[in-house]
């Protein structure tokens, strides 16, 4: 064996075991998508107003302090729309500060004894944009910290805000929609000094009269011992939030005194030193834990408290830990809708890969004696290189981590067809050749030669098309985007370069051939 064909052959078995090493075992190292292992499909919308409101409302919030800190009082905000709010009662000589507390973000005019203020264009679609990829990133760690193998999670289409999620394998559907969906914002306030919990919101709402401006009324469910709701009651809040969960550094279920479930949470730094001012100046009097605008608790303040604090309320232990997942990932940036679910049975999945399986097996005995029935022992040829091809493919589905998909196997189905097509145009070529007078040699040197540009053209075409599907079409698409593109550079490399290397090795072993079983 010359050089040539040994540093060929010597990458040849290093590709070959490479894939057939990454893999084996196949039912370890080849995941199921969906619809073969049964699961979840969801497409959520994220409502990207939520989060448009949230920064107004940010906006607002830092305009009254900094009003208050600067002395200027009798001033009244008021939000007039999603992305916009007036100020009433700022002298007109301070239109400039007012001005410097805003970023570039917001623009500002005065009519008559009005601020009016609104978001930019530009910034309502970068938030849109964020609150998306913030959903999605934030679905995906709950999604990772729940344990589900496998998960697709991506944004249906470039510019959409819809969220798709597809977990395999998943055996407690209610769980996961309550563990994805809730919101998580999380708040501590000030519990209005010198009042308690009310039995009323009428009650809680009259003691507010007049102060509406820097109290709000929140409820908190009631539970027996058996951790059921039997009803409500009100507390008055502090608009100002002492901290949010963009304080916590981390959140974990742990027993409190007595055994019950709680959530011990460790913050920040920063946030640590705003938990401690305030705890410190305001012992005795209660502090509310706010999750979604409902409250969990309201403990009294005992002592100063910096950068560890307990969550008390009346949880289960499944809620405790859900709790800490969702704050350990983060808060969602806005709400979500859930546009479509449904549930695939592990049955169906089961009869997906048999019948999917049983398609694969016949088109590929089928396309095997096809090529040995056509092309008598050149055939065994183009046999070998799809046997190879089929390793190679889920060789690279293994090492990129690719989940297959029903789809997925269609495009295994259609690669086997497109590993032989490669081999059809060389063996035709060749034949040509032969009929035209050449020698054996000078026939597949030829033939694979002026084959290569109709095989680079049809395969870089469906590649083409692929990448397309890829980009712009959604999970089940997606597999089969994936398969098709895989199956395709596989069926490039054995169609030319192994069939080649199997050719010249053959005509190596003989000093003369007059015949080719073609």
């Amino acid at each position: 064996m010359d050089r040539s064909l040994l540093y060929r052959f010597i990458v040849i078995i290093a590709v070959v075991v490479a894939a057939a090493f990454s893999a084996y075992p196949p039912e370890d190292k080849i995941h199921y998508g969906l619809d073969l292992q049964g699961g979840m499909h969801m497409v959520l919308q994220v409502q990207t107003d939520d989060a448009i409101r949230s920064e107004t409302n940010n906006a607002m919030a830092d305009i009254q302090r900094g009003l208050e800190e600067a002395g200027i009082t009798g001033v009244d905000i008021k939000r007039t729309g999603d992305s916009a709010f007036e100020i009433r009662g700022v002298p007109d000589d301070r239109d400039d500060f007012v001005e410097d507390m805003v970023s570039e973000i917001w623009t500002m005019r005065r009519l008559g004894d009005r601020l009016q203020l609104e978001l930019t264009g530009q910034e309502i679609r970068n938030i849109r944009e964020l609150a998306v990829n913030q959903a999605r990133e934030t679905i995906r760690n709950r999604v990772d910290q729940f344990g589900v193998a496998e998960p697709i999670i991506h944004r249906e289409g470039l510019d959409s805000e819809r969220i798709v999620v597809q977990l395999p394998g998943v055996d407690d559907p209610d769980r996961i929609r309550r563990l994805i969906k809730n919101t998580a914002f999380l708040e501590f306030r000030l519990v209005k000094a010198g009042t308690g919990p009310y039995g009323s919101e009428k009650q809680a709402l009259d003691a507010t009269r007049g102060d509406g401006d820097r109290h709000e009324v929140m409820a908190e469910d009631e539970r027996d011992e058996n951790k059921n709701v039997v009803g409500q009651q009100y507390w008055i809040l502090e608009k100002r939030q002492v901290i949010t969960g963009r304080d916590l550094k981390n959140a974990r279920p742990s027993p409190g005194d007595f055994g019950e479930p709680t959530v011990t949470f460790s913050l920040t730094s920063e946030g640590g030193k705003k938990f401690g001012d305030v705890t410190g100046d305001n012992i005795g009097r209660g502090l509310a834990i706010v999750l979604d605008g409902k409250v969990i608790s309201a403990p009294s303040i005992q002592a100063r408290i910096t950068t560890q604090g307990v969550i008390h309320g009346n949880f289960t232990v499944q809620e405790a830990e859900d709790l800490s997942t969702v704050l350990r990932s983060g808060a969602l940036p806005a709400g979500l809708t859930n546009l479509e679910e449904r549930t695939v049975g592990p049955t169906l999945g089961q009869d997906s890969i048999e019948k999917g399986t049983k398609a694969a097996l016949i088109g590929g005995v089928l396309v095997i004696l096809t090529m040995l029935v056509v092309y008598r022992r050149t055939g065994l040829n183009a046999v070998l290189a799809l046997t190879l091809n089929i390793v190679l493919v889920f060789g690279v589905l293994s090492i990129f981590g690719a989940t297959l998909t029903l789809p997925g196997i269609a495009g295994i189905v259609l690669t086997i067809g497109m590993a032989v097509d490669a081999n059809v145009l060389i063996f035709e070529r060749v034949r040509e050749e032969l009929r035209a007078g050449r020698t054996v040699k000078s026939a597949i040197s030829s033939g694979f030669s002026k084959a290569w540009s109709s095989i680079f053209d049809a395969n870089f075409t469906t590649m083409i098309a692929a990448v397309f599907l890829f980009m712009f079409g959604t999970g089940p698409i997606q597999g089969f985007a994936v398969t098709l593109s895989v199956g395709i550079a596989a069926s490039l490399f054995t169609a030319v370069f192994i069939s080649r290397w199997l050719f010249d090795f053959y005509t190596s072993r003989h000093q003369r051939i007059d015949k080719l079983s073609i």
